[in-house]
């Protein structure tokens, strides 16, 4: 049976849904370059996290979640620039904001922790 990982499965959903983001952008949208930094740091949130699943030591495993963190406030970045440009809605912005802001607290708990031992 699998252990249940809050912060690498709301990664993965969070990475599906900037992927999503990604296509509308480039078929609906026609916008190519803010888009793939979105995509790229977005998606780098969960690859991370789960590269941190096998490291080869605590620290490692602990720089690897850091690393996540600061692509999560990348992307935090870009879908606010997004939303400002209006590429995407006022509620779609939120509601991508309210995810990633979560994995956000959900990291620097995890990162915190992990130090301060």
């Amino acid at each position: 049976m699998k252990r249940e990982n809050v912060v690498r499965d709301k990664s993965y959903a969070f990475a599906r849904r900037c992927v999503r983001l990604y296509k509308y952008l480039c078929d609906e949208k026609k916008e190519y370059v803010l888009s793939k930094q979105l995509l790229r740091s977005g998606t780098s949130i969960g690859a991370n996290i789960a590269e941190s699943q096998y490291g080869q030591s605590k620290l490692d495993f602990a720089s690897k979640l850091s690393i996540a963190q600061k692509e999560a406030g990348e992307t935090e970045f870009w879908i606010r620039l997004l939303g400002d440009e209006d590429y995407i809605t006022k509620e779609q912005s939120e509601s991508l904001l309210i995810d990633c802001r979560e994995l956000i607290r959900l990291l620097q708990s995890i990162t915190k922790t992990l130090y301060n031992k």
